[in-house]
């Protein structure tokens, strides 16, 4: 991952329309930046096309960008590309609620299973039960990797109140979990 003066060197090239620098970027925040996404729908080819608008913004807003910790400067276009998505889906109800109701009925198998992969799939399925904005908060924490001043920050909330709230999340997820 670039850092500090790489980092820099690379943004300036964006900036001035470096074809190679955006592909760089691309490179650094892409995994991530997927993950987010789809930690937070839970859908591969969803998680693509937001990621795929995520890039586009980019490219149109980096002039904008004037320094400061980029990461959360990235996150946060992330974070708004989203949250449009969320207003989109509300057009869309009926088609998400049959998969919602879909990745709910799955089984879960037991809460001591041994395989990784049915562990994230229960985890998935379980963050999937969270409200929208719980499952944001967790996934801008641990995927993410964003401090709790960024998140609190990025959200435009007191620190200790994106602290309780996430403390909650964090609670009931574990209750689901294990349930």
């Amino acid at each position: 991952m670039a850092e500090g003066a790489e980092l820099t060197r690379v943004i300036e090239g964006c900036k001035s329309g470096n074809a190679d620098s955006f592909a760089q970027i691309v490179d650094i925040y892409a995994a991530r930046c997927y993950g987010y996404f789809y930690r937070l729908t839970g859908d591969r080819n969803l998680s693509e096309e937001l990621l795929s608008e995520l890039f586009v913004k980019l490219v149109e807003k980096i002039g904008s960008y004037k320094g400061g910790a980029f990461e959360s400067w990235l996150f946060r276009i992330a974070a708004n590309i989203f949250h449009d998505h969320l207003r989109a889906r509300q057009r869309r109800k009926k088609l998400l609620d049959a998969k919602r109701t879909e990745l709910e009925a799955a089984p879960t198998g037991s809460p001591r299973c041994d395989d990784k992969d049915d562990k994230l799939d229960r985890l998935q399925i379980q963050l999937n039960r969270l409200d929208d904005d719980t499952r944001e908060l967790i996934m801008l924490r641990f995927y993410s990797e964003l401090s709790f001043k960024e998140i609190a920050k990025l959200r435009s909330e007191p620190l200790g109140t994106a602290l309780s709230k996430l403390h909650r999340g964090l609670r009931k997820l574990r209750e689901l979990m294990e349930g």
